[in-house]
Parts: structure tokens; sequence; C-alpha cells
């Protein structure tokens, strides 16, 4: 791989050494169309410093990457901010080609670490805020934990204005473009919102505690270097901000409409609903689950203040599609939340009881018994649907700040 592959210079010390995974499509659950990056960063100091490294399959693209501007033999120090085997996956075979003085990670990388690749205490320790000098320049740790994994860290180059951000501000995108400034708003504000939707919006809570503790050293960081995705080197706020609004998660007149059909009668509840929403003032959104993936469900999800949900009854239960998507959903734990069901039957009728039992069981604020109907909804079960639409509609409007309790 000699040659073939080059370093990008990011600043004055820092190269980008990392991969592109141009055919990724899936990540333990979410779709990933545009392919993905694994993101290592070279820091060029006294003290030669790897930041992470990449997906097990792509060691010869990073190794050739360091190789177009030092001898990976000259690597004294590698940082693992995050464990996960996307970014820790060439780690031993980078230790046995560099034989770097030292590998630093949080106490739980530590153990991540050693879980995974039997490292036998060779890997160092750092704490919350500690600092390692390079020689001409210093290196800060910052604990993430739980931002996504409890080994994840913060890797912190001051003096620079350089953030080393793992996963965080990171994005699922394969592109020849490896700065955030080269690349359309909307498609950065998609991808960006997904990956939020997706990884962290069960972690809300806890990136506003972040974003608050990093307040005074984000105010001084001119470069935001994720493990996925481009980097950020002009308005950094930009993506700072987008997380703190995401993370509060603040409820909007959106309402989503997942649903799935047997007969298309489920269809015509769907957008009976639809119809009732608009008629009340909300943007409803309708997704069907067999023609839309979770993790796409998940990002419409980010910005609503409703969620309603809708099923045939097949074997005494929802239908496969629809379990699917709420096992799923629940799992990210959305927040400030109001819904409710609906679902035609052929003769038991248990979907809608069983999908208002998951709302609640999410914590979403359920409104009504729902609408259920069996086999194909006459003009009075829509009617019911349409009316619905409207209770809910007006609800988020109160909700919203737009009308008095």
């Amino acid at each position: 791989m000699k040659g073939t592959f080059q370093a990008v210079q990011i600043t004055d010390r820092v190269y980008w050494v990392g991969a592109i995974d141009w055919n990724l499509r899936e990540f333990h659950g979410y779709a990933t169309p545009r392919g993905t990056t694994y993101n290592a960063f070279l820091v060029l100091a006294d003290k030669v410093t790897l930041i992470d490294t990449v997906k097990a399959p792509f060691f010869d693209e990073m190794l050739g990457r360091i190789a177009s501007v030092i001898a990976p033999s000259d690597i004294a120090y590698v940082v693992s901010n995050h464990s996960e085997m996307d970014h820790s996956g060439s780690l031993p075979r980078l230790i046995e080609a560099a034989n770097p003085e030292d590998v630093f990670a949080s106490a739980q990388g530590v153990k991540a670490l050693e879980a995974h690749f039997h490292t036998d205490g060779s890997v160092r320790a750092v704490k919350d805020g500690e600092r390692v000098s390079l020689g001409d320049v210093e290196l800060t740790f910052i604990e993430t934990r739980m931002l996504h994994w409890p080994d994840s860290m913060f890797t912190l180059m001051a003096d620079e204005g350089v953030l080393f951000s793992q996963d965080a501000f990171g994005m699922h995108l394969a592109s020849s473009e490896l700065f955030a400034d080269r690349l359309d708003q909307s498609l950065l504000e998609f991808e960006a919102g997904k990956y939020y939707a997706n990884i962290l919006m069960p972690l809300s809570n806890l990136v506003k505690k972040l974003l608050g503790k990093l307040a005074g050293a984000l105010g001084d960081v001119k470069m935001i270097l994720p493990d996925h995705g481009p980097i950020w080197r002009e308005d950094v706020s930009w993506i700072v901000d987008r997380y703190a609004k995401w993370a509060e998660r603040k409820p909007t007149k959106k309402a989503l409409v997942v649903y799935d059909t047997m007969w298309e009668s489920t269809d015509m509840m769907a957008r009976a609903i639809a119809d009732g929403l608009m008629a009340g003032g909300a943007k409803p959104t309708l997704m069907r689950a067999a023609r839309a993936h979770r993790s796409d469900i998940a990002t419409e999800l980010l910005d609503a203040g409703a969620l309603i949900v809708g099923s045939p009854t097949v074997n005494n239960t929802i239908f496969p599609g629809m379990a699917d998507v709420m096992t799923y959903v629940k799992g990210l734990r959305p927040q400030n939340l109001i819904g409710t069901a609906f679902g035609s039957y052929g003769w038991s009728g248990e979907a809608v009881r069983q999908l208002t039992d998951m709302l609640a069981e999410m914590k979403v604020d359920v409104v009504g018994d729902g609408v259920k109907c069996q086999y194909v909804p006459d003009g009075h079960a829509l009617a019911a649907c349409r009316s619905l639409g409207i209770h809910i509609a007006e609800r988020l409007d109160t909700i919203c700040g737009n009308r008095p309790q």
C-alpha cells in the first residue's frame, strides 16, 4: 500500500490518516446509504501522536497514509478516545508496527481494550482533565462517559484550538471532501441530525451536561475533528448549537405518523388522521414501516412533538414491521412527546392496545384510547380518525405555547 494512500494536512502539525468506507450500508441497525469514514489523526510534535485508529479491514490504508508523512516507528504515543471496533480495530496491528512508548485511554477504555484485544496491561489509563506533554504541545483528556460508550473521551489540544471529539459531532458520510465547509449545509444538517437521533438521542441529558461543562473550552476551539464524517473548521458553533438544540428535545407542531398496513385499511386511517392534523394546524409526516428504515423514522422523530402509531392485528399482535420500529425507538428514549395509536383488525383487534401500552412504556403522554375499526373503515371510522388528528393538533398547539392551557 506504500505510496497509494496519502495523508491530508489539516493544520501545521495535524494530518488526517483515516479511511473512507464507501460501501458501508448498515451500522448496528442504522442505515448508512452514504457510507462513512473512520477518521484517525496524526499529530506531529516532539512526541509524534496518533489519535484513534480505523476499522480493522482498513489498517493498510491508514498505515499507508501515516507512512506518507513519517515512518510509523516514529509514533511515540497513541490515544484511544473510543474503544468501539470501528476506531480501535486496527490498534493491535498499529502497536505491533509502531511499537509506541505509550497508549492512552480512559480507565473504562483500558478495560474495554483489554476485553477486546487482551492487551495485558499495555494501555495506560488517564484521568478526566489529565494533561500529557508531547514536548512542544500538550494534550488534555476530557472524559465523556456514556457519550456514547462508558469509555468515551475527548482529547483537546488547547494550544492549537483543536478538539478530537471521537464520535460526538460526527456523521456517517463518505465523501471526497474532508471539510464540512465544502459540503452542502442541508446535507450536513440531515446527516448530523440522523447521527444524533440514532446514536445520541437517548443520552440527551448527558449531552446538555457536557456542553455546559465545556462551555468555556469550546469557545476557544477552532476545529472539531470527529471520528466519523467531515472536519469542522469554519463556524464550529454551527454543529455545537445543533447539539444544544437537539439535546433540549423541545416539542414542535410536527406529528410523526408511523404505521404499517395489510389490506390498506390502516393506511386509510393514517391519511384521515393526517388530514385532521393539517386541519388543526399541525405538520404531519407519514411513514409506512414497510417502506421506511427504522433509522430514518428515528431521524424524523428528532424534531417531532407527537408520535402516532398504527398497525393492523395479525396473530393477535402488532405487525412485524411496527414491532421492529417500536423496539428500536423505545431504545432511543425519545422525550417530551404526546401520542396515540390506531389500526384496523379482522376479529381480535389487540394491536391498538399493545401499541398504546408501548407508548406508555416509552413515557409518551398518551392521548385518549386511540381508534380502531374492524376490516375496512367506513365514514364514521374515518371521521373518528380525522377528529383524533384535530385533537392531537390542538394539544400540540397548547404544548408549543400558542394557546393557553
